[in-house]
């Protein structure tokens, strides 16, 4: 089933189109990135789509993540596990959520919302053994990609973290940013999407390697809640608050990255 839903930009009364797609199954999260795509459903089982179908992956995951530092997940006692071949490593830490959307380096939260990183020759090792950098301050979500880190807090409100590398993912500083997200995706490319309270998704516009932090949130008028996001390649995938699936492509001259 294609479903065509509006963009509305908030503030301007612009207007554009997303085309989307119903997929099937039933989902709680899902993660777009180096062109894959997992998700964990609501009896923690994993699949990845392959095709135009999702394969059942052996294991149980509470969070999954795919990106170009692999494919890493937490289970339910937030340990921490990395796809090696077709086997789950489990490896050391404890992470509640988790991402791989950065330079090949590691990012997420435990369940104290202490905030965490892997630099990239610590996801590269192929160790079980891992040195995880602290990162100053308080984030229940934690994501990643081109031009930096994102993330929330328990008030929901939104942050950015400035000098994130590939090697030094302690970045610098954090800024505050305008708005209230409970959970905030970010692109390998840079783009970023979030989800508020009342499961409104938005993206943010104006990124580029000039002004990492952008310019505005734009609001998409969507006719249903949500309860998580993912974006890579041009594919926007959103997961319903009752766990459906929707695959929607964002036009490239609505892409924030252009």
């Amino acid at each position: 089933m294609i479903l065509i839903l509006g963009l509305l930009v908030l503030g301007t009364g612009a207007a554009a189109e997303l085309q989307c797609t119903v997929i099937p199954g039933n989902l709680k999260q899902v993660d777009a990135g180096n062109g894959e795509v997992y998700g964990v459903n609501f009896n923690d089982d994993i699949f990845k789509w392959e095709g135009n179908d999702w394969k059942q992956i052996p294991g149980k995951l509470i969070h999954v993540t795919v990106g170009a530092a692999g494919v890493w997940g937490v289970n339910k006692e937030n340990i921490i596990f990395k796809l090696q071949g077709n086997t789950w490593m489990s490896v050391s830490g404890r992470l509640k959520q988790i991402d791989a959307g950065g330079d090949k380096f590691l990012s997420g939260a435990n369940g104290a919302d202490a905030i965490f990183c892997l630099n990239q020759d610590q996801t590269l090792s192929g160790s079980a053994a891992l040195a995880y950098t602290h990162i100053d301050g308080s984030l229940k979500y934690y994501s990643c990609g081109l031009y930096g880190c994102w993330g929330a807090n328990y008030l929901n409100n939104i942050y950015y973290r400035h000098d994130v590398r590939a090697n030094a993912c302690l970045g610098s500083r954090w800024q505050q940013i305008e708005g209230s997200l409970v959970m905030v995706e970010v692109a390998a490319d840079g783009s970023v999407y979030g989800v508020n309270s009342e499961g409104d998704v938005y993206k943010r516009e104006g990124i580029s390697a000039s002004n990492p932090i952008g310019t505005s949130w734009t609001k998409l008028g969507l006719c249903n809640t949500y309860r998580h996001v993912s974006y890579d390649l041009g594919n926007l995938w959103m997961i319903t608050k009752t766990g459906d699936i929707y695959k929607c492509r964002v036009n490239a001259s609505e892409d924030p990255t252009g």
